[in-house]
């Protein structure tokens, strides 16, 4: 690992102790969201052919949504690791908002079996309830 100029590398991904943070619940709600979001990535990806029968998705759709989920889910558990979560974990919410819209738009235009409409929608709730804890979170932060 090289080092950044003018940085001290090993505080860059330092974070606090649970007692002493204030954004502890930030940081949880992201970090079980990415965990959550990856795992789920890695079965849809292994199992894309048989879940896309189940949805009515062609099986390369299935296989790029679980590659994005896992790769989505490393991001926002690097992002949880940065010393300052305030922004991150705006962006994380937002990103979240964003995907529960597209689910519920996504269940209505995109043609797709009734397991497929159902599971679409119950990872738009997935989505709006991680980005209710993260936003409670992110609240927590300005008290």
């Amino acid at each position: 690992m090289t080092a950044i100029p003018g940085t001290d590398t090993k505080r860059l991904f330092e974070t606090k102790p649970l007692y002493e943070s204030k954004d502890s619940l930030l940081r949880f709600a992201m970090r079980a969201d990415a965990t959550l979001t990856g795992l789920t990535g890695l079965v849809v990806a292994a199992a894309a052919d048989p879940i896309s029968r189940l949805t009515g998705f062609t099986s390369g759709q299935e296989y790029s949504s679980g590659a994005f989920f896992v790769l989505y889910g490393l991001v926002v558990f690097a992002l949880a690791a940065l010393p300052r979560v305030r922004r991150a974990g705006i962006a994380v919410i937002a990103a979240n908002l964003v995907f529960t819209v597209t689910a519920i738009v996504a269940a209505e235009l995109v043609p797709m079996t009734t397991a497929g409409v159902v599971v679409t929608l119950a990872s738009g709730v997935y989505t709006a309830v991680f980005a209710g804890l993260q936003y409670l979170g992110l609240r927590r932060l300005a008290a």
